[in-house]
């Protein structure tokens, strides 16, 4: 489970939809008391932005035409501390790992 935090367009469908369900998936397991501790500290989280970041992923499935039905849960998660994602480096893996996002990326940044 991660948080890109990149801009969402750049991101190919299977990273947008999967960066949503991970969102679901954070927000269940802050929920059931599970840790989050690695993933904090391996910086692919970052708690206060999880119900903006999953607002902005919304907006670009239902941008893209894909339906949205699964509001984010209402979980206190104002005991965690703020994470630490390098944006910069999330853009790099996702051009290395995936041609589609590769091209959405270059094709926004020659804008």
């Amino acid at each position: 489970m991660r948080q890109w935090l990149v801009n969402p367009i750049l991101l190919c469908r299977k990273h947008l939809l999967g960066e949503h369900v991970e969102h679901h998936m954070f927000m269940g397991s802050i929920k059931k008391g599970i840790s989050v501790k690695g993933y904090l500290r391996d910086g692919l989280l970052d708690p206060p932005t999880l119900r903006s970041r999953h607002g902005a992923l919304v907006m670009e499935m239902k941008a893209r035409g894909y339906n949205h039905k699964s509001p984010l849960p209402d979980v206190d998660i104002s005991h965690l501390p703020d994470g630490h994602i390098n944006i910069e480096y999330n853009l790099e893996d996702l051009k290395g790992r995936c041609k589609e996002c590769a091209d959405r990326i270059e094709k926004y940044e020659s804008r």
